[in-house]
């Protein structure tokens, strides 16, 4: 069984991808200013789950140059979205083989990155993760509904796979 915060991290993935839904790719590409497409919202998630769980945490890199198409900092971008979509599979896959090792001790540890602790625990890590997602999910329910695309989801969601459980 996932420790519970990892259960909250893929709570978070699925409302993201609830609420893109349906997203017809010609609108995923549009910027609504000064916000990234939707599109670049999806590969914006993958990587820092590829940043964090891949390459810091395992060592691999499952997508190269996602990074620099819409990583932080980088310039705005309007990468198709069935290519960030399989992105996003491939490397939340990859990043669920690190992430469905977690326990409460190793939740308190830091990762190692040239040649140095992480700042912030791996459990603070997961946080920021799930935040992230969340953050990023009203943003893309925010732009669906200046597209003007009707019946968007209401969330939270069905939360029948992110019950609380005590550690």
């Amino acid at each position: 069984m996932a420790h519970p915060l990892v259960t909250q991290l893929r709570f978070g993935r699925s409302e993201l991808v609830r609420c893109l839904e349906g997203v017809p790719a010609e609108d995923a590409v549009r910027r609504v200013l000064p916000m990234n497409c939707i599109s670049w919202i999806v590969g914006h998630m993958a990587s820092q789950e590829q940043a964090y769980w891949v390459l810091v945490a395992q060592g691999r890199l499952v997508v190269p140059g996602l990074h620099d198409l819409v990583g932080y900092g980088k310039p705005a971008s309007t990468p198709p979205l069935d290519e960030m979509w399989a992105a996003w599979r491939t490397i939340t896959q990859a990043a669920d083989e690190y992430l469905d090792t977690l326990t409460t001790e190793l939740l308190q540890t830091h990762l190692v990155w040239k040649g140095g602790p992480r700042p912030e625990s791996i459990g603070t890590m997961v946080h920021r993760n799930t935040y992230h997602y969340w953050y990023h999910t009203g943003e893309a329910h925010a732009i669906r509904d200046m597209l003007g695309h009707p019946n968007l989801p209401e969330f939270v969601g069905d939360m029948s796979q992110a019950l609380y459980h005590p550690e």
